[in-house]
């Protein structure tokens, strides 16, 4: 099983992203997952926790990564789901984690290694 769950949302040629308030950087919201929680019922807890008001359509696996980071010693371990609807106020949940939430254009902003290796696979140039 993957150690985190990544949510990939898109809508008139844009994403949902949120910004980690850490580094200011942007990635797909989604978490890690916690003992015995499946990597569908960890997306729906993360997204209930960093975007309350979020609603989520049908959510459909589009990949398990598992890779070795490029520019650190770290490793991807994803479950990346595609929704088919998120509809909602982007109201921000855990404002420890996050600060702002919005609907990107998936080029032109700074991502974090994992978003970024996300956004080149499911929106290529």
């Amino acid at each position: 099983m993957a150690k985190s769950s990544k949510l990939v949302a898109a809508r008139n040629g844009k994403v949902l992203l949120v910004r980690r308030r850490s580094d200011r950087l942007w990635m797909f919201p989604g978490g890690r997952r916690r003992p015995r929680e499946t990597e569908k019922d960890c997306l729906r807890r993360e997204i209930k926790e960093e975007l309350p008001k979020l609603r989520l359509g049908r959510l459909q696996l589009w990949k398990e990564v598992k890779a070795r980071k490029k520019r650190s010693s770290g490793r991807m371990s994803d479950a990346i789901f595609i929704a088919k609807k998120a509809k909602g106020r982007l109201a921000i949940g855990d404002k420890n984690e996050i600060d702002r939430a919005a609907w990107h254009k998936p080029r032109g902003i700074k991502l974090t290694p994992t978003s970024r290796y996300i956004r080149d696979r499911l929106f290529p140039k």
